[in-house]
């Protein structure tokens, strides 16, 4: 059992919650939770190592398949210290991160995809929410374009409650995916206020993307120029902006909805 807040495994741990820099280098990052857990090892990742508080946890670490992971007890006063919400089970892991790729989701493309773009949406909350409305959508990826956060930030994970794992999630430039879009023939649609059509009045049973922006500047002028169409969400207060995430989850379920 590791006791001391001053192990040195304990503070790679706290440095690799921390450190976005440290996690790319590694290709490393941590996930808290068994629910999280289950979801992580479920998806194929590679997990190196559980840190458990067993007072916590008690037959709770038999729900979890850890044949060949190491686990490491902790004390309660040091799962204290690495745990970001008091009311997990008693459970951090370190797991190998897992780079999809464009050529991933060409891989898995069925006839009328569906994807979720995000160009430079930069709160890991705003990102972890969006993808929980993906997997609740069954939508086919999310694409991540020139991302000012990465994917396996501690909040984005949490905040996902494990969708970052469920749903395939690429991180790549603007250039690159546009080009892919065109390419696979992918309609895009970018949500905007300017120039635009009511969303629920365009065909979303196609091959489409949904294409969003950073709630403070919306989509740069370059994804509006390689619209098929812009759509916006019909504003009936005095405001004239959404929360992304809740943009996120209207648009992407009305294409379930037409698709039903």
């Amino acid at each position: 059992m590791i006791t001391s807040l001053q192990n040195e495994r304990i503070k790679h741990l706290l440095l690799l919650q921390q450190k976005s820099a440290l996690r790319r280098q590694e290709k490393l990052f941590v996930v808290e939770g068994q629910r999280e857990l289950l979801h992580c090892i479920n998806s194929g990742y590679e997990v190196k190592t559980v840190f458990a508080d067993c007072e916590k946890c008690g037959n709770d670490l038999k729900n979890i398949p850890t044949d060949g992971i190491e686990v490491v007890e902790v004390s309660p006063r040091v799962y204290e210290k690495i745990a970001y919400r008091g009311s997990t089970e008693g459970m951090v892991a370190v797991v190998k991160t897992w780079q999809h790729t464009l050529k991933d989701l060409e891989r898995k493309m069925g006839k009328t995809p569906l994807y979720v773009v995000l160009e430079s949406v930069e709160k890991p909350g705003n990102m972890g929410a969006i993808l929980r409305s993906a997997d609740a959508a069954g939508v086919d990826g999310v694409i991540v374009c020139d991302p000012l956060t990465d994917l396996y930030n501690p909040n984005l994970v949490r905040a996902s409650i494990g969708a970052v794992f469920t749903v395939p999630t690429v991180a790549c430039t603007s250039e690159e995916c546009i080009a892919w879009l065109k390419e696979n023939k992918i309609q895009i649609l970018t949500a905007q206020l300017q120039d635009s059509s009511l969303y629920y009045d365009i065909d979303m049973k196609k091959a489409t993307a949904i294409v969003m922006g950073t709630e403070s500047t919306g989509l740069t002028q370059q994804w509006r120029d390689v619209a098929d169409k812009h759509i916006r969400i019909p504003m009936c207060g005095k405001l004239d902006s959404l929360n992304v995430s809740v943009s996120s989850a209207i648009l992407m379920f009305e294409a379930v909805r037409q698709r039903k």
